[in-house]
């Protein structure tokens, strides 16, 4: 494999995570690289998760890469929840013909555009951290030598980022990368729902979920009304 092109990847990688004055995040510097290395990749994702209802989405190569880590979260389904959930890498070269797999996200992708996504889990041993996603906007799957670098590239920006912790931590503070699309308005608003309620922090995140899904809307738009009082989702089903 010839490594001279996909130097500009590494390299984001393997870079500081912050660096204070940069315009771009170090994770915006890896998608952008990911997008300027692979031939076959129009736009990349990269997602810290944890758990179904928390996400930080740490960069995206453009809005429509943004849209797309948007849309997903909303349904809670697609390549990369799976890819996260199981701990392999999750290829779709069609995303037609999965609409019955993720019925809520792939009609929604489709909708704006995509045609083909590649998740790779960002793990350690039994550590997940998140995803790196590939997307493109024509059905096709990626060749082998750039299903390579991109496997590759989620195991390099793994180890960037536990490299990056285990510095912040033994220089005494919180490893914080900046996330360009942060749910944590999701979490509170999902915890104000099962206090009033009182349910289950899964079926206050459900009914969360449910709203915005059926109204077409960003579980984060619809979070931001419950906070703000704008809605209120205390009906025995929405």
């Amino acid at each position: 494999m010839d490594e001279r092109p996909r130097e500009p990847l590494w390299r984001a990688i393997a870079a500081d995570a912050e660096v204070p004055g940069r315009r771009e995040s170090w994770a915006q510097l890896v998608c952008l690289a990911c997008v300027d290395t692979l031939e076959q990749v129009d736009a990349a994702i990269l997602a810290l998760r944890s758990n179904p209802r928390s996400e930080e989405v740490l960069g995206a190569s453009d809005r429509w890469a943004a849209k797309l880590a948007e849309l997903q979260y909303t349904a809670g389904e697609g390549p990369g929840v799976e890819a996260f959930g199981s701990g392999s890498p999750v290829l779709v070269p069609d995303l037609s013909v999965e609409q019955v797999r993720w019925p809520g996200f792939a009609e929604a992708a489709l909708a704006v555009g995509a045609a083909a996504v590649f998740a790779f889990p960002l793990r350690l041993g039994a550590i997940r951290l998140g995803t790196l996603e590939l997307l493109r906007r024509r059905p096709g799957g990626l060749p082998s030598a750039e299903r390579r670098d991109a496997a590759l590239a989620a195991d390099l920006t793994t180890a960037s980022l536990l490299r990056h912790s285990h510095e912040a931590e033994q220089a005494g503070h919180d490893f914080a990368p900046r996330p360009i699309a942060s749910y944590q308005d999701v979490s509170v608003a999902t915890g104000m729902l099962a206090a009033q309620l009182q349910i289950t922090l899964d079926d206050a995140f459900a009914r969360l979920r449910a709203h915005a899904f059926s109204r077409n809307r960003s579980v984060l738009d619809v979070a931001r009304d419950v906070l703000e009082r704008r809605i209120a989702l205390d009906e025995p089903a929405e």
